[in-house]
This record gives structure tokens, sequence and C-alpha cells, in this order.
């Protein structure tokens, strides 16, 4: 028996010590190429501004779900379209295709699809190469700090948005745009600028729109 279970033991071994070496040389591939740092990076500057900026001021769970796990899967996939010298607009052009047909299933604001193709964006920027590390880091610093400057509350405190849900269709509420929008003045109590009708519901006879209102 001592013969026999020798070799089995001596195999493992060899196969475990095999496992080591594969995921020892992946480790080292990684590191010396600088997709660690800069995978962490990204998923650092992602979470600043969907989950420090968006979700914040908006509240929206499932568009920073997407958001977020848009942004790693397009940075895993312009790593390895950048490690085989695809072309990085072809790459970029594909990831605004599929982002098309990701957003096209429900009608979101042009705020959601700002941050959106911001998750996205900086996906490709840290995802490039040829580029220093620094040099990554200073441009998500600006972007970010352009996207917290110009969606502070504090610049566009006058006015701002919410999503509503009517019980009921209002008959005018696509032919007459000015009585809809008094009839909504009213209901809310403040004074409504514009709105916008997400989803019409003639079975359950329930509207969502999107309001916007001056404070």
């Amino acid at each position: 028996m001592t013969h026999l279970t020798a070799p089995v033991c001596s195999q493992n071994a060899d196969h475990t010590g095999g496992k080591n070496r594969l995921v020892n040389i992946v480790l080292e591939h990684l590191i010396a190429s600088g997709i660690i740092e800069r995978f962490f990076l990204n998923i650092a500057a992602m979470t600043v501004l969907v989950f420090g900026l968006f979700y914040q001021r908006y509240r929206d769970k499932e568009l920073v779900t997407a958001a977020s796990l848009f942004n790693i899967f397009a940075f895993g996939v312009l790593t390895i379209l950048g490690s085989v010298e695809f072309s990085l607009a072809a790459g970029f052009g594909l990831f605004a295709i599929l982002a098309l047909f990701t957003l096209r299933s429900e009608q979101i604001t042009k705020i959601e699809i700002s941050y959106f193709f911001g998750a996205v964006a900086i996906a490709v920027i840290c995802s490039i190469k040829g580029t220093t590390l620094p040099f990554v880091i200073a441009v998500i610093v600006l972007v970010l700090l352009a996207a917290y400057l110009f969606d502070h509350p504090r610049i566009l405190k006058s006015v701002d948005g919410i999503k509503v849900t009517l019980d009921k269709i209002e008959p005018d509420a696509l032919s007459d745009t000015d009585k809809m929008r008094r009839e909504l003045s009213d209901r809310l109590g403040v004074e409504v600028m514009s709105y916008q009708i997400v989803a019409l519901n003639y079975i359950t006879d329930m509207a969502q729109i999107s309001v916007f209102y001056r404070k």
C-alpha cells in the first residue's frame, strides 16, 4: 500500500505546485504591467462619482448598480483590447454602442445619462496604456472636481427635479402642457417649470412623470 500511495501524493504535490506557480506568474504580470494599480484607481474614482456624488444627490439605486458594473466590465474588456493593440477608437465606439443598447430599454434623464457616461469614461481613462499613473490621477481628479462643482445643488439651487407617479392619467397630459403644468403646480405646491412624461400605463391608469420645479 505504501508503494501505491507515494506516487499519488507526489502527483498531488506537483499539481498544487503547478497551480501556485501559475498564480505567481499571473500576479507578477499584473503587478509589472500596472493593471492592479489602475484597476483600484478606477474603482476609487468610480465610487466617488457614482456613490459619492450621484447617489448622495439623486438616490437612484438601480442606475448606481448599472453604472458601477458597466464601469468594471468596460475596464476589463478595454484592458484586454489594449493588450492586443486593438484600436482605442474602435473599443470606445464598441462601448458607446453597448451603452445605447443598455439605456434604450428605459427612458432616463439627461443627468443619469451624464453620470453613466462618466462611469464609462473613467474606465476608459484608467485602462489606456501609454499614460503614466500620475497623469491619469491628475485627469481623474480634474474630472471629479468638475462634476462636483457643476452639479452642486448650490449652483443650480433655484430649480430641482423629482420623479412623480400619478394614480390617474390626466387627459391633458399630452395635449395641453400649460394646463398640465398648472395642475401639477397646484397638486405639489410648487412652481412647476416643466415636466417630462416617462411612462403612461392605461391598464393601471398610472402615469410616471419627471417634474422640474422652482423652489
